[in-house]
């Protein structure tokens, strides 16, 4: 039933909202339980879709979701291993997506060379100015890990911006996709700033968890027209 649908929609937004207050005024106890309804909340929104258009989910999007949202439990607790944990499992929905784009029809083959290359690089040589800056504050174990994942995330954006230029999606899906993939790159990006960075201006989770809760809405929202 579609009423379910935006159940789930308020689910997500009242929960989001109030994990973002707890954010901003700093108060784990609001940020902890909140967190983890957040992408179950996304996932509610696009099974129940899938059910009321009688079409069926992708296992790439469902398993993308659930990485991400083991992601997200992972990285409440503190220190290193956890952060660790929480990583591998972003960087193993990032592949997820990558595969719901190109399952979604993605046609290379009217993509423009000059346009793979550019877009390409436009995300390679920001995640490589990131962590010119970032390089002093990162542990060394950790430098070249996280490089690989924040590269892991580029190639999704990367992904979800073919998948719109080759008119493989109607034009609000690839959209909003492209829109959400670039919220959750800027999430990751301001995530080791205020992970890692002690003069960084971000002080907060309170950006991370507006740009990465959105993006991942959007990412599967705009999934969601193709069905």
């Amino acid at each position: 039933m579609l009423y379910l649908v935006w159940m789930y929609v308020a689910m997500f937004a009242i929960f989001t909202g109030i994990h973002l207050y707890g954010s901003f005024i700093k108060k784990d106890a609001l940020r902890g339980p909140t967190k983890v309804v957040i992408l179950l909340a996304i996932l509610g929104m696009y099974l129940e879709f899938a059910h009321y258009k009688g079409a069926d989910p992708s296992m790439f999007v469902v398993f993308a979701i659930l990485a991400s949202w083991l992601g997200d439990v992972l990285l409440i607790p503190k220190g290193v291993k956890w952060f660790t944990a929480g990583g591998i499992a972003f960087w193993i929905s990032h592949f997820l997506f990558i595969f719901a784009y190109i399952e979604s029809g993605i046609v290379f083959s009217r993509l423009s060379p000059i346009v793979v290359v550019v877009i390409s690089l436009v995300y390679a040589i920001t995640v490589i100015i990131l962590f010119s800056k970032l390089k002093k504050s990162l542990p060394k174990a950790l430098f070249y890990p996280m490089l690989l994942y924040l590269l892991t995330n580029g190639a999704m954006n990367v992904f979800a911006w073919f998948r719109l230029l080759s008119g493989s999606c109607t034009l609000p899906g690839g959209i909003l996709t492209g829109i959400g993939a670039l919220m959750f790159f800027i999430s990751d990006c301001s995530l080791f700033f205020v992970r890692f960075h002690k003069n960084s201006r971000i002080k907060s989770h309170f950006t991370v968890m507006l740009t990465y809760s959105l993006g991942e809405f959007l990412i599967v929202l705009g999934l969601m027209f193709l069905m």
